[in-house]
This record gives structure tokens, sequence and C-alpha cells, in this order.
């Protein structure tokens, strides 16, 4: 009788077939075997293609919201750059009011003028004493101020007047850091005029018609003590230009002593005893800790403006004298003026812009210095 036997040990199988019914039974078993693995190949595929899905899930679409973990954006949504033509009265000129984005979304307008072409220009950006007034202070300044920019436009270059959030008093210190908080921005503090200072200027380098490479900074005042601040933590200028730098703060300059009185903004009669003598006096109220720390980050050049009538004057003198101490390219000029902030040009009674001897020649000097480090 025709017998089949079948055995399997340690994973290996060993069929034995005799007679006609023996070879039915390996046609049977060979079928079931050829099923077995082509199940077993199907599963095994199964599981590896089941393991690599798990190990890269399927893309999410893309969201291209500026605000992600709070909302789905499918496609970009358009962010325009707002723009306001100003005609200057009594000028072939115009300026374009734009307002550009700061570091925390809130917006500063700049009125952005330039000569005839297509550029690219180099670029002064001008910082007028402390900040606020916002665009209305732009109109006011380009109708009855703007003597002053015209000169530079009429020397090649682009001029951004800037407008700045409001000075915070004494409130100079640690650098703004940005990180985040649930998908959106956290800084450290509050950003300040500077900051805004910096990022007018980034966005400037954007423009098609500006050089990025030839940016200058013009600061009277307290503009003049940003231009030291905004020096101490950015690079991205060329050159600056501080008129009468306010910047006790920035030095760390300490109060008078109690009882000594104060002099006044302005004093004609002035000697060169009395400016040594100030100024040491300034020196001996100063952190030089404090000043030597913050001028040595220093990098970029500047050229120091003071006013000789000026009662701050020891402090214009001495933010130069510290640089050059520490071997930073500081240059000094100093005029004499009865009136702070005499660089601007402003229209007189009459409606008509009149500058005197000094006032035109700190704006030749200004374009001399810019055109040797912007051109």
């Amino acid at each position: 009788m025709p017998s089949c036997t079948f055995s399997q040990a340690a994973g290996k199988s060993n069929l034995t077939t005799t007679g006609e019914g023996g070879r039915a039974d390996l046609i049977i078993y060979r079928m079931k075997t050829f099923a077995f693995a082509t199940l077993f190949t199907l599963v095994m595929t199964f599981s590896a293609v089941s393991a690599a899905a798990a190990q890269t899930a399927p893309a999410e679409p893309k969201n291209y919201g500026i605000d992600p973990w709070h909302i789905n954006v499918p496609k970009p949504v358009a962010n325009p750059v707002t723009g306001v033509t100003e005609k200057i009265p009594g000028s072939d000129l115009a300026a374009e009011i734009i307002y550009v984005e700061m570091n925390d979304g809130t917006y500063s307008p700049i009125a952005m003028m330039k000569p005839q072409g297509s550029g690219r220009f180099p670029l002064v950006v001008l910082a007028h004493m402390n900040g606020g007034g916002g665009t209305r202070w732009l109109r006011e300044w380009l109708q009855y101020g703007n003597w002053t920019p015209e000169q530079l436009v009429k020397a090649g270059y682009a001029v951004a007047w800037m407008r700045y959030r409001a000075e915070v008093n004494n409130s100079y210190g640690a650098a703004l850091k940005e990180t985040s908080r649930q998908g959106r921005q956290l800084f450290n503090r509050g950003p300040l005029e500077y900051d805004d200072a910096i990022a007018i200027v980034k966005y400037a380098k954007t423009l098609p018609y500006i050089n990025p490479d030839r940016v200058g900074y013009l600061g009277l005042s307290h503009g003049g003590e940003m231009a030291f601040k905004i020096g101490s933590e950015y690079d991205g200028l060329r050159c600056m230009i501080a008129v009468e730098p306010a910047a006790g703060e920035y030095l760390g300059v300490g109060p008078r002593k109690p009882g000594s009185p104060r002099p006044p903004e302005t004093r004609m009669n002035v000697t060169q005893q009395m400016m040594d003598e100030e100024l040491a006096e300034t020196r001996s109220r100063t952190n030089m800790t404090i000043a030597n720390e913050r001028i040595g980050r220093i990098k970029t050049p500047i050229l120091v403006m003071g006013r000789i009538n000026d009662d701050n004057e020891p402090q214009f003198r001495l933010a130069y004298e510290i640089g050059k101490e520490l071997g930073k390219p500081f240059e000094w000029k100093q005029y004499e003026h009865a009136e702070h902030g005499f660089i601007f040009v402003r229209r007189n009674a009459k409606g008509a812009y009149e500058p005197d001897p000094a006032q035109r020649q700190i704006v030749t000097d200004t374009i001399s210095y810019f055109n040797s480090c912007l051109k």
C-alpha cells in the first residue's frame, strides 16, 4: 500500500513518498507550501510598509501663517508695505511716507526722499532728538524743517527721516533678545527707540533703490546718544555722525553734587579753561567701567560734533575722548552756535530757509564726512 511520511525537526522538513497516492500527496504538499510562502511574504511586506509609515507619518499641508500655533493659513497672505507720497512745499522733491514693521509687529513711519533715477543710492537715516509724534511729526518737518535733508539729496544721497517710539528714561542696559512662548514672540524687555532705528535700517537695506552696503546715520541730541547705543549692538551701518550727543545715560555719568548749580543750556561766553574744568568734572562723575565696556563694543566709525555753548558739551567731548583712548575710529568737530540742534535748519518767520554761516558749515562738514565713508 502506498505511503507518505512527513517529519519536521529543528525547522527542517522531510517528505518521503511511495506509489501513486504518494505522488498526489506530494502535489498537495507542494501547493500548500507555495500558498504558505506567498502568505508569509505578503504579511512581511505589509509589516515593513506599516513600520515605514509609522516612522514617516504623512506630511500635513504647509501652514503659511505667521501665527501657526493658532491658525492654519493654507496659502500666503500678502503683507504689503503701506506708503503715502508727500509733496514738499517749495521743493522739487517728494517724500514717500512708509510704515515699517518693528521687532514686535508695531509700525513706525519714515519719510524717504531720494535723487532722480533708479539707484542704488547711499542712504542717510536721520534721528532728530527724542522719538514720538508719528506721521504728523514727519509731515511738519518735511514742510517746515527739511533744508538739511534736501542738501543731502542734492549731494546724491537717499535720506530718511525716522520716527521711533519715545525715549524711556534711564532704561539702557541689556540688549533686546527674542525667544518664543506658545508660538509667539517673547522678549527679555520692551523694545526701545534705538531698537526701532535698527529695525528701520534693516528694512531700508531691502529697498531696491538703496545700496545696502552704504548706509549712514545722522543723530542729534538724544538721537546722537542713540548712535552710540546702536553702535554697541549693531555693526550694519557704514558710519555715523553724533551731533550734540546727550550721552550721559549711555556713559554712566552720575548726578552733580547736591546744591551745585546747573549751567544754562546755552552760554555764549565760554573759555577753554571752562571747557577743560567741566570736562574733568564730568569725567569724575562717570562710571568708567561702564563707559569703557560699552564704547569698547563699537566698531562703526563715528564723527562726534560738539557745540561749545551747550551745557552738555563735556559729555559730547568725553564720549569722543573715551573712544579715542580705546582706539576707536572716532573723529571730532565742534562749533559755536546759540541754538541746540542748529544742524537742522527750519523756515523762519517769513517762511524761508536762511541758514547762517555756522549752519552752512556744519552741513558742509556732514556731507564731506559721508562722502568719505559712503561713496
